[in-house]
């Protein structure tokens, strides 16, 4: 299924219904967000959910219309800009280090001793 957004018009009288509503509804799978607007008494429900099943189950605790069930896009990802490369290190050539006799027999001797 794809995501749904519910939107439902409850009579809450009470505020333990409220919590019953709220109780109820968490208890579907797939139901990822819940809000309910006390001034207007609309509850929206937001999930991979099945509508009318969760409209049968609240009209046993109280009053319950459909207002209205949209499909939720997922949010657009915005491209993030390219990042520069890092420069390269350049490449140093370490040039030998001629070594006279002398040097050479002197460090060939500290190798022995």
């Amino acid at each position: 299924m794809a995501a749904k957004k519910a939107v439902l018009q409850l009579g809450i009288p009470e505020e333990k219904i409220r919590m019953k509503v709220f109780v109820t509804v968490a208890g579907f799978t797939g139901v990822t967000s819940i809000t309910i607007d006390d001034k207007t008494g609309k509850l929206t429900v937001v999930g991979d959910i099945d509508v009318p099943i969760i409209v049968m189950k609240l009209r046993k605790l109280c009053k319950t219309e459909i207002i209205s069930v949209d499909a939720v896009k997922p949010p657009e990802k915005k491209p993030e800009p390219e990042k520069p490369a890092p420069p390269k290190p350049s490449e140093k050539i370490a040039s030998p280090v001629p070594m006279n006799l002398a040097e050479r027999v002197q460090s060939c001797l500290c190798l022995f001793f």
